[in-house]
């Protein structure tokens, strides 16, 4: 399937998704989120995918919302042509979240607003020495959405996080991974290459156990300790009943390597 605003490669188990509007630093427009819903939608039944990748085209990762087009909603209907489009945004968010696969944040430039939560969305961040961050919205009268108040405080702690959110600081790679919000800083022109690396040695992994960890994590900030513990134990028992744990209780046991196969 061809995209307007999107490159799409695979390359034995894993994806790699660009977005694609270096004119617009890639802007998340409705259109960019809608065809980036409909490749997590599909991605979530391609059970031979077990990694994805998502960078940017250009000189950005993104520069987050798409101030063209909300030039065209400012007025008095700006509300409900705002509901409209985060409902957008906001499904787009919640499936990358429920993907059972790992998705590596390849960041190439800068990642404002919608775009540095977008990346946050993301199970891993791997930035350019190029690579910028800020919470952008504050400079147009806006608040963080894609999540932004959800995954930022959770990373940084809450007072950094209304800081950032409250100035939109703009921090270099260096300053991101000082403060958690980036796992790696690679050189701009090994970027590619390491998140390649990276989702390669992911793909190897036990996938479903993955996703089941994704699970546990968002619930982790406001689930209750017995709640926490009981989901725990729900989502031990499903991996207890997959492949990959029978491999990988086999092979320990013969002192080899696993070789999990996401099931």
């Amino acid at each position: 399937m061809s995209y307007k605003t999107l490159l799409i490669e695979e390359e034995e188990n894993i994806f790699k998704i660009t977005m694609n509007r270096p004119e617009a630093m890639n802007a998340l427009s409705t259109d960019l989120a809608m065809e980036l819903i409909q490749v997590f939608e599909d991605l979530t039944n391609k059970e031979n995918i077990r990694a994805v990748i998502l960078t940017g085209a250009g000189k950005a990762f993104s520069a987050g919302g798409d101030v063209k087009q909300m030039l065209t909603v400012v007025g008095t209907d700006a509300p409900s042509q705002f509901r409209l489009a985060l409902d957008v945004y906001h499904k787009l968010i919640l499936l990358m979240r429920r993907l059972p696969k790992p998705i590596i944040a390849a960041v190439n430039g800068v990642a404002a607003g919608a775009g540095f939560n977008l990346a946050l969305a993301c199970d891993v961040r791997i930035a350019a020495k190029a690579a910028k961050f800020s919470q952008a919205f504050i400079r147009i009268g806006l608040i963080p959405d894609f999540g932004g108040t959800f995954f930022l405080p959770r990373i940084v702690g809450w007072a950094k996080a209304m800081e950032l959110m409250m100035t939109g600081e703009l921090l270099d790679a260096e300053q991101a991974k000082n403060l958690g919000l980036v796992n790696l800083i690679v050189d701009n022109e090994e970027l590619l290459t390491t998140a390649g690396f990276f989702a390669k040695q992911a793909s190897e992994l036990p996938t479903s156990a993955i996703g089941r960890l994704k699970q546990l994590l968002d619930s982790s900030y406001h689930a209750s300790l017995s709640e926490q513990l009981e989901m725990e134990a729900q989502l031990q028992m499903e991996c207890s009943a997959t492949a990959d744990f029978a491999e990988g209780v086999k092979a320990f046991a013969e002192k080899r390597p696993a070789k999990f196969q996401g099931r």
